[in-house]
């Protein structure tokens, strides 16, 4: 299977990632992407970028190394109540956006009806593209809800090729994801991928994706970023908003 775009890296201005925007463009150009999206962690995630990095990335060229560059955030989801912490304007404004899940942000006690309510809430706004890596059990879901959550407010769900690293932090990641799989089969669901890179070398890895859905026989037409055109309806930058 041909993967023409990442619609999730980190550049060094995360703050616990490594590698600068050209060395990121560089890499996923070798690996024959088409687009790269980089998609900082948002300001309460401790050591990243804070607002005006968000609001001046306007300045930042969309073409690098022959590639189509996306600029947009990683939103952290705070409460059950789907808040998060960049504006809505600001959102909108940018490429790609992102919303994620992460311990240091997360403000209250994770079970399953708080979680599964946190990720439906923050579905409903139409500025978040993606749910980033919902295959962390440290995170528990429903996942019916989920996937039919993301059929309704046409939410992609992402396919995280960094929770099933042998060394990831994720718990259960490899279940889960088979899991979410079959649902989005079931329900006709797309999926997107994301390499989740922290460094060059992972921008556009997606082998341990691939695995799973050989394993899974995933259908192809439910993966977004095999088709640049597939991919653009649920992108902020190719939406028309009424501010």
């Amino acid at each position: 299977m041909k993967f023409i775009a990442d619609t999730h890296a980190h550049t060094l201005a995360s703050g616990h990632a490594y590698s600068t925007i050209r060395e990121m463009a560089a890499a996923g150009a070798e690996k024959g992407l088409q687009i790269l999206a980089l998609t900082e962690h948002a300001p309460e995630m401790p050591g990243t970028c804070q607002l005006y990095y968000f609001q001046n990335l306007d300045v930042v060229p969309r073409e690098i190394n022959g590639l189509h560059m996306l600029f947009g955030t990683e939103l952290n989801i705070m409460d059950s109540e789907g808040n998060v912490d960049l504006p809505e304007k600001l959102c909108k404004e940018l490429d790609i956006v992102v919303a994620s899940m992460h311990s240091p942000c997360f403000k209250e006690e994770p079970t399953i009806e708080a979680v599964t309510k946190a990720y439906v809430e923050t579905m409903k706004k139409p500025y978040v593209n993606i749910i980033g890596h919902p295959d962390d059990g440290r995170f528990p879901i429903d996942y019916e809800i989920l996937v039919k959550a993301a059929k309704e407010t046409k939410t992609l769900l992402e396919l995280n090729n960094s929770s099933l690293r042998s060394q990831s932090f994720r718990q259960g990641a490899q279940e889960n994801m088979l899991m979410l799989l079959d649902l989005c089969k079931q329900y006709e669901v797309p999926v997107t991928t994301g390499s989740d890179a922290h460094v060059d070398v992972d921008a556009g890895n997606f082998s341990n994706i691939e695995k799973i859905l050989e394993h899974c026989d995933f259908p192809k037409e439910l993966i977004v970023t095999t088709d640049f055109e597939k991919l653009k309806p649920y992108l902020n930058l190719y939406k028309r908003w009424t501010l």
